[in-house]
């Protein structure tokens, strides 16, 4: 299991709409920690250290322990509510850890060796079509990231699930397909040119079957004149 840092956070006696208002005006963020059928702690937290944990990478898979009182509370963050127009934290909800418990995780994927791709080095796009990808496992087996190596592949190629390899006791939510993972795309700029030579190539097609056209609308008129004589 990875370090599992401390938080300090108070005990917060009064509980309701205007009791958090107060709080965020002291610069604090109300919470609670609940789970594991135990009664439900509410808590404050110093506006600062909420946000320099939501600064770090992986705040959501990444086990804390919360000091209440001289009392450690072994916990997963599990959702944060934001102000709608400042984005500052406005509540944060704590989940008791267990041993035992299977949560759904968002783990981020992160591409290795993208200098070794033909692909990319021909000027191809990785185009990442899941960011994160969601698994099942206990609390405190949750991987870091995910690392997928890209060395090899060309344009036109897929990344798909089989290629993440999966540490013990962790599967994905999605289990009933191979789901793709990123792509290697043709550059923007190659894909436009090849629709405008197509473009090209269909207008001297017509250009072609006009001057047939054409052509025998001129003989035909070559004979009444010939009538005519």
């Amino acid at each position: 299991m990875a370090e599992v840092s401390t938080i300090a956070a108070a005990p917060r006696e009064r509980v309701g709409k205007g009791a958090a208002r107060a709080a965020r005006r002291d610069g604090l963020v109300p919470g609670m920690i609940y789970g594991n059928k135990l009664e439900p702690v509410m808590i404050s937290l110093d506006r600062p250290i909420v946000d320099r944990e939501l600064g770090q990478p992986g705040f959501f898979i990444r086990l804390v322990d919360i000091e209440v009182g001289g009392e450690k509370h072994r916990v997963l963050p599990r959702e944060v509510q934001f102000h709608p127009v400042s984005d500052a934290p406005l509540h944060i909800d704590f989940l008791r850890f267990s041993a035992s418990r299977k949560l759904a995780v968002a783990v981020p994927v992160r591409f290795l060796n993208e200098d070794e791709s033909p692909g990319l080095k021909r000027g191809g796009v990785l185009n990442v079509v899941r960011h994160e990808v969601e698994v099942q496992c206990t609390a405190d087996n949750i991987p870091g990231e995910f690392e997928v190596d890209v060395t090899g592949l060309e344009i036109g190629d897929a990344i798909h699930a089989s290629a993440i390899i999966l540490p013990e006791g962790v599967a994905f939510t999605i289990a009933d397909r191979d789901f793709t993972v990123a792509t290697i795309a043709a550059p923007t700029l190659m894909a436009a040119d090849e629709e405008e030579e197509e473009v090209e190539g269909e207008e001297g097609e017509e250009g072609a079957e006009a001057d047939g056209e054409g052509a025998g609308e001129g003989s035909g008129d070559a004979t009444p004149s010939g009538d005519g004589e």
